[in-house]
């Protein structure tokens, strides 16, 4: 069952009142969510017909730290907070939730990027339940 995702203005309120806010010129948000496209579609155009229902997510919480502190040593980021829901979800019900904050928009971009890739590529799995 799906978790309910925090509040994202919960979460800038708190990071816009932190000690490292004062250097922060751009608070970057992801959001990620269960698709009906599968992935092998969506990555390599690969059409078997299916479309997802829904999938199985979990989700290794070493490497997720891991990767929160590699992106907070990335330049000019002072702020990186991220949650990640698990267990059986359904087309719509949200994945990730990811905040990054730094001082200028390409250091914010690229650690946004990066950290999501490193998680979505490193540290979690996903077995999506397909139907025709």
């Amino acid at each position: 069952m799906a978790e309910k995702r925090p509040s994202i203005d919960e979460w800038l309120d708190e990071a816009k009142r932190s000690p490292e806010a004062s250097g922060c010129g751009m608070f970057l948000t992801h959001v990620g969510t269960v698709r009906e496209t599968p992935k092998q579609l969506v990555r390599g155009g690969v059409d078997d017909g299916t479309h997802v229902v829904g999938m199985h997510f979990s989700y290794d919480a070493d490497g997720v730290k891991a990767a929160v502190e590699a992106c907070r040593q990335m330049e000019g980021i002072a702020y990186v907070r991220v949650w990640l829901n698990s267990g059986d979800l359904v087309v719509g019900d949200d994945i990730m939730q990811v905040l990054v904050a730094g001082d200028i928009r390409p250091h914010v971009i690229d650690a946004l990027q990066a950290l999501v890739g490193t998680i979505k590529n490193s540290c979690v799995h996903e077995d999506e339940r397909r139907e025709r």
